[in-house]
């Protein structure tokens, strides 16, 4: 519950697939008895947070409108963004939706530094 409402967390477009691909990579690994591995690490630390955004959709960084790529508002019809640091400097890339009835935090991307800086615009 977040304000009284309940919430829940949906990986979608690029996010999903990265999140699937990684899942994928790991149950590989593990199956040849590999128990740690940077796959294995980022994999935790967006499961864990996952669960911080049940409980707080607002536990990341919010990005300002004018840095919002325009990707985003095309495909999602975005009017907020926000983002989570995650292991290895990857991050997760989401919006809040809400009604009366819940909130939703929307995963839009899973993406390394060097992308981030990228389709933000914070490198040339």
């Amino acid at each position: 519950m977040f304000k009284g409402k309940p919430t829940r967390v949906i990986i979608t477009g690029l996010a999903k697939e990265e999140f699937e691909d990684l899942n994928k990579i790991v149950g590989e690994e593990i199956a040849k008895g590999i128990t740690h591995s940077d796959h294995q690490i980022l994999l935790n630390s967006i499961k864990q947070k996952i669960e911080l955004l049940k409980n707080n959709p607002e536990y990341g960084i919010h990005v300002p409108k004018d840095r919002i790529p325009k990707e985003y508002i095309k495909n999602y019809d975005v009017n907020n963004l926000w983002k989570v640091n995650l292991a290895g400097a990857w991050r997760m890339i989401y919006t809040i939706r809400g009604s009366e009835v819940e909130i939703i935090s929307l995963i839009l991307d899973i993406m390394n530094h060097k992308d981030y800086e990228k389709k933000f615009r914070y490198k040339k």
